[in-house]
């Protein structure tokens, strides 16, 4: 079972901080496919995360988290 690791919940909040809907983000040039992907926790690249930041005006850490107690339970081979 996969475990995920990063979580977008920070992005959600600060959209509703800043009154950015999800039609403002398609409209920026974020497509569905990665709003889905958010939605899902799952990955998106580099440049994704640097547009984000750039329409909400803020950083990574607005966007994303890790959870640790999942990376804790996670086991590479």
């Amino acid at each position: 079972e996969l475990i995920a690791i990063i979580n977008y919940y920070p992005l959600w909040e600060t959209m509703k901080t800043k009154g950015i809907s999800q039609y403002k983000l398609l409209q920026s040039g974020i497509d569905n496919r990665t709003l889905d992907s958010l939605k899902h926790n799952k990955n998106i690249t580099l440049i994704t995360l640097e547009k984000l930041c750039n329409i909400l005006d803020c950083t990574p850490n607005d966007i994303v988290a890790f959870d640790k107690e999942a990376q804790s339970n996670t086991h590479f081979k």
